[in-house]
């Protein structure tokens, strides 16, 4: 690099919400192009901190106002940047991304940018109903002969990281390898990014794509979510503040991709000791009244645990 000038730091924000159906991701939908994350660029003259810059810009484009944040990963990748550089007037520099996540509960529709339902991006990881038909229908088969286009100890290789990214030849699903299941298909060829990025339309693959590098950005953020639901009380940034008990496990399934085990969720859950109920009924949904709860006074103090999430076997 010639000088401070060649290089750009930009600020990529991931905010999440979720309801009983839908896990949900804000982005900003230029005209005629694919969507993206919110995104601006740090200038240091301007801005004291990353996190005010982002909470300004993301303001500034969505008019949603940040709650819970937290720093996500630092991309850095020679040539993420196009296309979305150029709308920050980087030109040819070399853009450094620090991604954030942050989590919104019973969201509003933004002034501008729009909620979008995350497996829309992803349709392979919502297992709610049982593998997606698109696993086997699609992705096993091009990913093994993808695998099978090598040979020997390479060949073996591929085809265990299939195997254990999609839950294949005896492996188990696991939710949290979101990140692992779109890198694989971006190296495969499947995801359109990976065409894009070696001169091509961005078009076909699988899932929908996202401008620039986003799609793996969010895969980062969905992986570092559904693992940290289980070990810290975030779940409640995603709530709301009153919730029946099946209405929190739904959101929780609607993150994690997965049917629960209603008897060990809610066993776990009262375990924990971060609920109590407020003696009151939901009744609007018309079934039989369900007792509202509530995060329990200074449950989520100190270093609060998570939310257990036993699978439906």
């Amino acid at each position: 690099m010639s000088g401070a000038a060649d290089l750009v730091i930009g600020l990529n924000a991931v905010i999440m919400a979720a309801s009983e159906e839908r896990p949900l991701v804000l982005v900003i939908e230029p005209g005629g192009g694919p969507c993206g994350l919110p995104f601006g660029s740090f200038e240091p003259e301007a801005h004291r901190t990353f996190e005010l810059a982002l909470r300004g810009f993301v303001k500034d484009q969505t008019g949603f106002e940040l709650g819970y944040v937290e720093q996500l990963y630092t991309f850095g990748d020679r040539g993420r940047e196009a296309p979305l550089a150029a709308l920050q007037g980087a030109g040819t520099a070399r853009v450094i991304s620090v991604g954030y996540l942050g989590l919104a509960r019973e969201p509003a529709s933004p002034p501008a940018g729009a909620w979008a339902d995350w497996y829309r991006f992803f349709p392979w990881e919502d297992w709610r109903e049982g593998p997606p038909a698109m696993i086997a229908g699609e992705i096993e088969p091009a990913l093994r002969a993808w695998a099978d286009a090598e040979t020997g100890a390479r060949r073996a290789r591929r085809r265990e990281r299939v195997d254990l990214a999609f839950g294949l030849g005896g492996a188990d699903w696991n939710e949290e390898r979101a990140l692992d299941r779109y890198e694989l298909l971006y190296e495969a060829g499947l995801a359109a990014e990976a065409t894009h990025d070696h001169g091509g339309a961005l078009s076909g693959g699988v899932g929908e794509p996202m401008g620039s590098d986003h799609r793996r950005i969010l895969a980062t953020a969905i992986s570092r979510l559904r693992a940290k639901i289980k070990y810290r009380p975030v779940l409640f940034e995603l709530a709301p503040e009153r919730f029946t008990l099946g209405g929190l496990q739904r959101i929780v399934e609607a993150v994690q991709g997965v049917r629960l085990h209603t008897q060990n969720f809610r066993r776990a859950l009262d375990k924990s000791g971060l609920v109590e109920g407020t003696g009151d009924l939901e009744t609007a949904t018309g079934g039989r009244p369900a007792e509202l709860f509530c995060v329990r006074e200074g449950a989520l103090a100190g270093r609060a645990s998570g939310v257990a999430t036993p699978r439906l076997r």
